[in-house]
């Protein structure tokens, strides 16, 4: 399980090696940021430069009465000032590609390595934890590399070059500059390691929020029909309220901060007036020389304030960093091997999202009449749990043979179908399709050859197009028309756009058993050696289950079929059936066979009412 949000004793260290991790992904905007740092580095030497010119002028023209050397400085004055204004507009117009880039890039990896990660992961991570992760997170981190960086290293050298001008010019003055950041740097090092934690906390809690939120959402009609909406939303305000209240805590630890940040510039400011006052009237300092004075400690006071902006944004960015690093870190226990299986290889990875149809008829009828699936020996145990979920399975199921898996809830008949496209792995013996271990197998390649229709089928907030075609998207319009007409799905023409309507989220537009049949319909579309349904057909009503299975049995007789069945009409459409019991098998005959020699078959099946003694439907 991961952890919990303020556990991790060395979280500062661990913050700031993430953030720097992420620094390779400003890599290919490496020549337009050195731009940026340039224009950056040139600006900050404009802007010193500007106050010594101004003290010549005082001391040189203005207190000589001399206009002939007035206008040259002068004009040199507005030229500097002309420059140092260019040069912030090229930093941050140069800034703007790179900043945007990189977010985006760390958001594609981030994307890219969730589909990586196993059901194990998705299982025991919050939606919203995710989410907030690559939104939120992402931005927190762009802020603080695109602009936070920059602005961290020009304050240190501008207030390291203002000093160095000061001590030059004046050092009694410039050691009492010097001598106000001592109590800046004490204070930002205790603030660092406070924020930090307060930081992260807020940071998880975020994510907590956003799951009620999302959970809320896809849940609305189970809590509108339990009349639980004002339940909900106590647990929604006690999180909202919980989060508040931490923002708030963290708002008073940086608001004493930056208030103190405010303070030290102008108190060194008002000291610098005095002490340099005094300086002139005993003629050790000019004039010129202190209004130069005054302009640098003026410059020094948005440095010195927005140290501690910067640090704060400094600390969310580490948090955010490691939290996202907490993600990209997870090594994803399903791996892919280099080797694809030779006699079958996924044109859709080769050639891109779209093939020629001609090649995909070939790859068809190369897998025509193969599908051999065996268990051997197979166990599964979830980690960290006290016993196997499955003990010792074997089964073969040959090509063109259809086999239902029947159990009581709990007996492991889910887990085993995952393991066949390999949504989890086994951790004991092993699973073969043609003789191959399904892990030598890659991925694209393995689940080009295994099609699933789920129980609870899921829909995304695409069309209906898109979404039969997902396993397959180069399908033609007759394939897709045939395989709606397999599950009797021809409800779609009736929509308005018809296979281009667009379905809500999760497909909740649609009845269950609509959103079953299109999630069949995908996956026969696949066209697949072996077609696993997980008790595909449970939401559909007695006439259209009858009709869906008689199409079935006309795919089941082109491929293997392995089907998780509750109900007799399902069982029937299997040559044979196995029994799963506390996760073995302990029977494996035909229907009819195991309904009149083993009890415990016959007890699964005896609340259908349509079935005789014989094992027929009435």
């Amino acid at each position: 399980m991961r952890e919990q949000p303020g556990s991790r004793p060395d979280a500062r260290r661990l913050s700031w090696r993430s953030l720097w991790r992420l620094r390779s992904y400003l890599r290919p905007y490496a020549r337009i940021l050195t731009v940026s740092w340039m224009a950056a580095f040139l600006g900050i030497a404009a802007g010193t430069v500007i106050p010594l010119v101004g003290k010549e002028i005082i001391d040189g023209p203005v207190a000589h009465g001399d206009r002939g050397a007035l206008l040259p400085l002068g004009l040199l004055a507005l030229g500097l000032g002309v420059a140092e204004a260019v040069l912030t507009f090229v930093r941050r117009w140069s800034q703007a590609g790179p900043v945007l880039g990189l977010e985006a890039a760390i958001r594609d990896d981030l994307y890219r390595h969730l589909q990586r990660l196993p059901m194990s992961f998705h299982d025991e991570w919050q939606s919203g934890q995710l989410l907030s992760r690559a939104t939120t997170d992402l931005s927190t981190i762009r802020r603080f590399l695109g602009f936070g960086v920059l602005f961290l290293i020009m304050n240190i050298l501008q207030l390291t070059a203002v000093v160095i001008v000061l001590l030059r010019t004046y050092w009694p003055l410039g050691l009492l500059v010097t001598a106000s950041a001592v109590p800046v740097v004490a204070l930002s090092l205790r603030f660092e390691k406070r924020y930090i934690r307060v930081s992260r906390q807020v940071q998880d809690q975020q994510g907590d929020l956003a799951t009620l939120v999302e959970e809320a959402a896809v849940g609305i009609r189970t809590i509108k029909a339990f009349g639980r909406r004002r339940h909900l939303y106590g647990v929604f305000d006690e999180a909202a309220s919980e989060l508040r209240r931490t923002a708030l805590g963290k708002v008073r630890l940086s608001s004493r901060f930056f208030t103190f940040l405010e303070v030290i510039p102008n108190l060194t400011l008002a000291m610098v007036l005095l002490f340099g006052a005094v300086a002139v009237g005993a003629g050790a300092l000019t004039l010129g020389t202190l209004v130069a004075f005054t302009t640098f400690v003026l410059q020094l006071v948005w440095p010195v304030a927005s140290l501690g902006y910067i640090l704060a944004m400094g600390q969310e960015a580490m948090t955010a960093a490691d939290r996202v690093t907490e993600v990209l870190d997870t090594t994803p226990e399903i791996t892919d091997p280099a080797i694809s299986d030779p006699a079958i290889t996924d044109t859709r990875v080769a050639g891109g999202p779209y093939v020629i149809e001609r090649q995909e008829k070939r790859r068809r009828r190369r897998s025509r009449g193969r599908g051999h699936l065996r268990f051997e020996g197979v166990e599964f145990r979830f980690p960290g749990a006290d016993r196997s979920v499955l003990r010792d399975v074997r089964l073969e199921v040959r090509p063109g043979e259809t086999v239902a898996i029947v159990g009581a809830t709990g007996s492991g008949k889910t887990t085993l179908t995952s393991l066949v496209p390999r949504l989890r792995d086994v951790t004991g013996g092993r699973v073969t399709i043609d003789g191959r271990d399904v892990r030598d197998l890659s991925l694209p390649t393995l689940r080009a050859m295994v099609a699933t229709a789920f129980e609870e089928p899921t829909l995304f907030s695409m069309s209906v197009r898109e979404n039969v075609t997902l396993g397959r998207a180069e399908a033609t319009d007759r394939e897709i028309r045939e395989a709606l007409e397999i599950t009797q799905a021809a409800f779609v023409h009736d929509l308005p756009w018809g296979l281009d309507t667009r379905i809500g989220e999760q497909g909740m537009s649609l009845s269950g058993g609509q959103r079953q049949r299109l999630a069949l319909a995908r996956a026969i579309l696949a066209g697949p050696r072996v077609l696993v349904l997980d008790d595909t057909l449970s939401a559909l009503d007695v006439e259209t289950e009858a009709l869906v299975e008689e199409a079935l049995r006309r795919v089941l007789a082109d491929a293997t079929g392995l089907i998780v069945a509750h109900r007799a009409s399902t069982v029937l459409l299997a040559d044979r059936v196995a029994l799963l019991s506390e996760g073995a098998i302990t029977s494996v005959g035909r229907h009819a066979d195991l309904l009149s020699a083993v009890p415990e078959y016959r007890a699964l099946l005896a609340q259908d009412a349509d079935l005789d003694p014989e094992g027929v439907l009435r």
